[in-house]
């Protein structure tokens, strides 16, 4: 099922995108190309190495095609020699071989079970994937798996947070934003890049859009936002170091540098004026 787009959340054929360009980076397959699935079809939106735009905009059904079978199975599939393949229907033998592909591998995107997302990679020559290979690309698809989830997470507070709005729960949903703000940042803290400043980049958006402000995020430091975001929810230090990974020491030097910055001389009044200044929802 498609997701419905909000203020926050960015198309999530960009996201595909991003992952095929991280894929395309590791010089393995020459020919990459994917797209979301909106109400259980397959939409090929996003492309590297492709010499035709025929496969653009192709809607991939349930069970047809190797991205069709890929997308009810759950699981990654493959065929050596695309024309000759038995395992799979040819409903899309023109798009495809006119690209001149051969072998393909298709691996699909979970979520929760259910695939919201296909990434191919393919070769002009009769050959089976490598087992590194296959091993990247899935990789690659979990990442991204775990972006679109936190993504819906985000979203369904947003949702829960509009309902509040609507039926006189203002302070009630404004507080769950700022939880939804803080472990955000703390998911940023354990994050790889680059969905460390994917996760960050949506907590700031996050901030704004509750604030109504377009804050100056420069003004502090990444690690000082995360720390004071996990104080405005009431954490002690002890508290902020383990939800971050940080010891308690280097959580007091933060909030110090912070405090500073701000022109704050407590820990609340820092979390106040970087509310005011639309740094904290």
């Amino acid at each position: 099922m498609s997701m419905p787009p909000t203020l926050l959340r960015p198309r999530d054929g960009d996201a595909v995108r991003a992952a095929l360009r991280d894929l395309a980076a590791l010089g393995e397959v020459p020919i990459l190309f994917g797209g979301p699935v909106y109400d259980d079809t397959l939409l090929l939106t996003e492309f590297v190495g492709t010499r035709t735009g025929n496969l653009r905009g192709l809607a991939v059904q349930p069970s047809s095609g190797l991205g069709g079978a890929t997308m009810v199975a759950g699981r990654p599939m493959s065929v050596a020699d695309y024309r000759h393949a038995v395992s799979i229907t040819h409903d899309y033998d023109g798009p495809v071989l006119s690209e001149g592909i051969r072998a393909v591998l298709a691996v699909p995107v979970l979520v929760d079970g259910r695939t919201r997302a296909v990434l191919y990679g393919a070769h002009r020559s009769s050959a089976p994937f490598g087992g590194r290979t296959a091993d990247r690309m899935v990789a690659v698809a979990r990442s991204l798996g775990e972006e679109l989830r936190i993504r819906d997470e985000v979203d369904r507070r947003m949702r829960l947070h509009e309902t509040h709005t609507t039926t006189g729960g203002v302070a009630a949903g404004a507080e769950q934003i700022r939880e939804v703000h803080a472990e955000l940042r703390h998911l940023a803290a354990a994050s790889p890049s680059p969905l460390q400043e994917q996760l960050r980049a949506m907590a700031d958006r996050l901030a704004q859009a509750l604030t109504g402000t377009t804050a100056d995020t420069a003004s502090l430091t990444s690690r000082e936002l995360d720390v004071l975001a996990q104080v405005a929810l009431g954490c002690t230090n002890s508290e902020a170091a383990q939800r971050l990974s940080l010891k308690p020491e280097t959580v007091k030097a933060y909030l110090r540098s912070a405090a500073g910055k701000l022109g704050a001389s407590t820990r609340y009044e820092s979390v106040s004026k970087a509310r005011r200044a639309g740094l904290l929802p």
